[in-house]
């Protein structure tokens, strides 16, 4: 049998390009294809295809932040969706790990929470004083997410008037960068150093960003400070967050990098055709003559000169339209008005498509990004905004687990050795200790009723609990139940029925003919959850 190479050759011979492309087992693996022969992408590592080109992936993903409505849209939306006002604590110690009870769990739980909010709450937990932990939290993953890295170093610092002495100090990732702009190595990649195994040993961080020679302030900007990764009794120095999409991965890459073509293009696409609307708003209409160039520069003075200043007296005298003009006509002339086509035919459509492409490389329904729900239904929208909150809780659940519980552990350690928590061999059973779960912003409704009662029927059937329920919007389970406490002890204390308030009115469903609302399927815009 004739080798592949042989074929190929007799193909060509004889100008068959379909065998021609049957000549390698995968088409898309083809060489000599006219869709692909120029396509000749390299298969490098992960740091060989990211870290040379970092800096302007990170510069323009910044400029399109700053300067690009869609852009700034899509990273709030994210920040508000994961983030919101910030991630609450839940405490779970393995009481059973520690050989201890229910009861001793909830007290403890109670009063770490306690603790716990009283630094979080407070700006002593930022060595600036500026944010508190809600808004550190916020400003580490915008940060993530826009420039692919966020990084911060938990210090210990004793300031008048703060309880603590843990603090953290947010770092922009500019600042992570090899000493004085040595060469990637296999040891020292993006300012991080390694081991054999991958393991990050230590950070290397400009005293300075990099770009504050524009301030005057050059001369500290070339000084690096190596932080080690941990202490040498284990305690971790730097907090560093990042998405990992490939194996050897050092740093992390923004969110936008693979649109941020089809961003600028779409931006200059809608700028020309701004540009081209106000003009053509400028214009009311035209004169048009049948005379020729000859026939004209006789009517204008008979010479190019007396012509020009013919024009230029025009000019001085130019009428301006406004209700009930007259225009002043030569022989020959007549008003033309000027029909504008702008925007063009197709410009919705085509910005539309665009539009999509950007919101599915954020992860976004393209009904979320451009805050636009007026064409979609209430199927549609819940389909699009389940298929968003998989997305934020997957991306809360790593910021959670990256940056919310290395910090609780932080200080958590602190806590127990100034004796405010009682942990006995914490060290021994740190991760029973330190169990814990993140509450981030709650989902929201589409349809309130349909919605909560589709939580009652799950807590009904088995499959759901209150905890869960109340997480899903933000709450802890149990602050809600203390707190309906409260509200019904006050009712009894004011000679209210609590029961006559738990009655409500059955619901009355009643169908909407309004096509517009209407699902595929015929049913209304507030069809079943």
């Amino acid at each position: 049998m004739a080798s592949r190479k042989q074929q190929l050759r007799a193909a060509r011979r004889q100008h068959r390009p379909g065998l021609e492309l049957s000549a390698v087992s995968h088409q898309g693996a083809s060489l000599t294809s006219p869709q692909l022969a120029s396509w000749l992408p390299v298969a490098a590592s992960a740091d060989a295809d990211l870290l040379p080109e970092l800096g302007t992936l990170v510069a323009r993903s910044r400029d399109l932040t700053r300067n690009n409505g869609i852009a700034t849209s899509g990273i709030q939306t994210l920040v508000d969706n994961v983030v919101g006002v910030g991630l609450r604590l839940s405490a779970t110690p393995d009481y059973r790990a520690l050989g201890r009870t229910a009861e001793w769990a909830m007290q403890w739980q109670r009063n770490t929470e306690r603790l716990w909010r009283e630094f979080a709450s407070s700006t002593d937990c930022d060595v600036a004083r500026t944010l508190n932990f809600a808004g550190m939290t916020e400003l580490m993953f915008r940060s993530q997410i826009s420039d692919g890295d966020s990084l911060a170093l938990p210090l210990w610092l004793g300031r008048p008037g703060a309880r603590f002495k843990t603090c953290f100090q947010v770092v922009e990732s500019d600042r992570l960068s090899n000493p004085n702009n040595q060469a990637d190595s296999r040891t020292l990649r993006g300012g991080i150093e390694f081991n054999g195994y991958g393991e990050p040993l230590a950070y290397n961080i400009r005293k300075t960003h990099p770009g504050d020679y524009l301030m005057g302030v050059a001369s500290v900007a070339g000084e690096w400070e190596r932080v080690p990764a941990r202490t040498v009794w284990g305690r971790l120095r730097v907090v560093h967050l990042h998405d990992k999409e490939r194996t050897g991965q050092s740093r992390g890459k923004p969110i936008m990098s693979a649109v941020i073509q089809q961003f600028k293009m779409l931006d200059k696409y809608a700028g020309a055709e701004l540009d081209a609307a106000v003009i053509n708003a400028m214009m009311a209409a035209f004169i048009e003559t049948e005379m020729d160039s000859e026939a004209l520069l006789e009517l204008l003075g008979g010479t190019p000169e007396k012509a020009d200043a013919e024009v230029k007296r025009r000019n001085r005298g130019r009428p301006k339209l406004k209700s009930g003009s007259i225009i002043p006509l030569y022989p020959g002339e007549k008003m033309a008005p000027f029909m504008p086509a702008r925007p063009a035919a197709q410009f919705e459509a085509f910005t539309v498509a665009v539009m999509r492409h950007i919101a599915a490389a954020l992860g976004l329904p393209y009904e979320l990004l451009l805050k636009d729900f007026s064409k979609t239904n209430y199927s549609s929208a819940r389909a699009a905004l389940l298929e968003a909150w998989r997305m934020f809780r997957s991306r809360r659940e790593k910021l959670a687990t990256y940056w919310a519980q290395p910090c609780y552990e932080l200080w958590l350690e602190e806590a127990v050795n100034k004796g405010l928590i009682e942990a006995p061999d914490f060290y021994q059973n740190r991760a029973a200790y330190c169990r814990a779960k993140w509450i981030g912003p709650g989902r929201g409704w589409v349809d309130p009723v349909k919605e909560a009662q589709a939580a009652q029927i799950r807590m009904n059937a088995g499959i759901s609990t209150l905890e869960a329920e109340c997480a899903e919007q933000g709450l802890d389970w149990e602050e809600v139940l203390e707190q309906r406490a409260r509200e019904q002890q006050r009712m009894r204390e004011l000679g209210i029925d609590p029961a006559t308030l738990a009655k409500v009115a059955p619901i009355t469903f009643v169908e909407n003919q309004n096509v517009k609302g209407a699902n595929d399927d015929g049913q209304d815009a507030s069809g079943a959850a």
